[in-house]
């Protein structure tokens, strides 16, 4: 299964899974327009594929199947604030 990967202009770590290259039929227009001008970075065959660096591979598959993309948000990242109040409760 050959997968073209787009990272957002508007959104830091936020990558789009298609189906086919410059194929955009199957997302819909709402997240084209808040994920902004997609900016060609790759194909690959998923089908050779056991892992991907930060997406899982299996769900990727299935949203590809399913719904025709996929969207990798960034890894949710805690907030210093909340980490320093975390760590500093007791005091």
């Amino acid at each position: 299964m050959l997968t073209a990967v787009y990272k957002s202009k508007n959104k830091a770590d936020t990558y789009l899974y298609i189906e086919k290259r410059d194929d955009f039929s199957k997302v819909p227009e709402p997240l084209l327009a808040t994920f902004g001008q997609p900016v060609y970075v790759m194909m690959f065959n998923l089908a050779n594929k056991d892992k991907l660096a930060l997406a899982d591979i299996d769900k990727v598959r299935h949203e590809l199947g399913d719904k025709g993309f996929y969207l990798q948000l960034p890894p949710k990242t805690e907030s210093l604030l909340d980490e320093f109040k975390k760590r500093n409760k007791g005091e």
